[in-house]
């Protein structure tokens, strides 16, 4: 990795030079010349005549609609700043969900900013880092300079692409600080942006805006709807491509896995939505097991849990268990099966004007049947679920809100969420599992160490639900056959 501009030694060890040093320059043993030579003979590189991002007509929505909800007050809704890795690396960057989610921009530094505006409207700024300036050196100077870092797009072309009037972020601060009115801001993101807010918001209005953003993404609209299908069609291509390679993860890890999914990931959209759970063996009862450094054996079971999330940010997650030599044993059959016939009957849960809760209900009864039914729990089964015990096994709850994030709308309040009523639009998934510790004495040897969970993503649709992730087989002899027909 090329280190940022600095002197091969130290200034005060360099021999005389003839030139004439800079005297105000960002570094030091950076001649006038040189500055001088850096700031031209450079073409104009300015886009002309972009048309608008794909979804630039439902982020103008969404910002109506946040509008209406807050009339009167200034709303600061920040993309977030880079993170440090070590020293001087950064983590990759990803914009805040609620900054994305309203303007389509996935920039650094950004900030969407609406200013009340008349009776109950607002009139909205993105606020940006505009192209590196050469005048002053800061484009090869500057370590996120556009030399070291890549071209981004000027102010007049982020305005074309995103239908928002585009200004200078190295001004906001200033100009917040001296802002008068009420304001609520999206903590968390941006520390600078925070202080220039300090004395004029509160905890309690800025989460009212928080948990306002987070409902409001439970219905998904037509855009978010294709780009949640991309993001699953490229998953499956990428559980395809883990089948194809068990062999070789034999051979190494589970770590090989993890690449070869996320190589599926990177070319076909911008990352993987979440640390992909590559877990063989035992490690499958540990529900995020993202380490992914195990063995990968024949005759034990892979659960990949894992999701392509797109270049606007959408994200699929789905999970399989598969046997890696292609064949599950009779009792990882049997256990599979249960968990199976478990998540059919939570996805047939799953329709307009049912409660979110019933799909998990319904999934749970089917397993502490099974547990009743096996030996494992006294029955009878109402007995079960009314003191939870089947949870020693099952662990988690079925399934949640999907979208920008993996686990979606996080901060919905309960009653909007997981008391609330599904309606056509909303995206969640349906995951039941069965997991027996290795070390559990509670169940027969053989169970220990099995793990099993099966996750689809479904949509709710006017007249009951789609199964976006249909593309991959669930039950255990479509499975085995599709591997089959992979491994060739």
């Amino acid at each position: 990795m090329a280190d940022e501009l600095t002197p091969e030694t130290p200034e005060e060890e360099q021999p005389q030079k003839k030139h004439k040093q800079r005297k105000n320059g960002l570094y030091p043993g950076v001649s006038d010349e040189l500055a001088e030579n850096m700031r031209t003979g450079w073409a104009d590189t300015e886009l002309h005549g972009l048309e608008p991002i794909a979804q630039a007509a439902h982020t103008a929505a969404r910002r109506a609609a946040l509008s209406a909800r807050f009339p009167g007050d200034r709303l600061v809704v920040p993309a977030g700043r880079l993170k440090t890795r070590s020293n001087d690396t950064e983590y990759p960057f990803r914009a805040s969900t609620e900054y994305a989610y309203l303007t389509g921009d996935q920039s650094e530094n950004g900030v969407l900013v609406l200013e009340p505006s008349g009776g109950t409207g607002h009139t909205a700024t993105i606020y940006l880092l505009p192209r590196s300036d050469r005048e002053n050196g800061e484009f090869w100077l500057s370590g996120q300079g556009e030399l070291w870092v890549g071209r981004r797009h000027s102010l007049a072309e982020a305005e074309q692409l995103l239908g928002i009037p585009a200004s200078d972020v190295r001004k906001l601060a200033d100009e917040l600080a001296e802002a008068e009115g009420p304001v609520r801001g999206v903590r968390g993101h941006d520390p600078v942006i925070e202080a220039a807010l300090t004395d004029k918001v509160t905890k309690e209005r800025d989460e009212e805006l928080r948990v306002y953003l987070s409902e409001a993404r439970a219905v998904k609209d037509e855009f978010e709807i294709g780009e949640l299908q991309k993001a699953v069609d490229s998953t499956v291509r990428g559980f395809e491509d883990v089948v194809k390679v068990l062999d070789k993860a034999e051979a190494t890890s589970e770590r090989y896995i993890e690449g070869t999914f996320f190589l599926r990931a990177r070319v076909e959209g911008n990352d993987v939505g979440y640390g992909s759970i590559c877990a063989a063996g035992p490690h499958a009862c540990t529900l995020h097991w993202v380490r992914n450094d195990g063995d990968v054996r024949s005759g034990d079971l892979l659960l990949l849990d894992a999701g392509v999330e797109t270049h606007s940010l959408y994200t699929a997650d789905v999970t399989r268990t598969l046997p890696i030599n292609g064949t599950y044993t009779d009792i990882q059959r049997k256990i599979y099966d249960a968990v199976y016939e478990s998540q059919e009957a939570g996805i047939a849960a799953v329709k307009p004007g049912a409660k979110f809760r019933d799909f998990h209900d319904a999934s749970q009864h089917v397993l502490a049947e099974k547990l009743v039914e096996w030996g494992l729990l006294e029955g009878p089964v109402e007995r079960v679920l009314e003191l939870g015990l089947q949870r020693r096994w099952t662990l988690h709850g079925t399934g949640h809100m999907l979208g920008m994030d993996v686990h979606d709308c996080a901060a919905a309040r309960t009653e909007a969420y997981v008391d609330g009523t599904l309606e056509p639009g909303v995206c969640l998934t349906v995951e039941p599992g069965l997991y027996f510790q290795a070390d559990d004495l509670t169940v027969p040897e053989e169970y220990r160490g099995i793990g099993v969970r099966i996750e689809d993503d479904i949509l709710v649709t006017e007249d009951g639900n789609r199964n976006l992730s249909d593309g991959l087989p669930r039950a255990s002899a479509d499975v085995e056959a599709w591997m089959a027909r992979l491994k060739g």
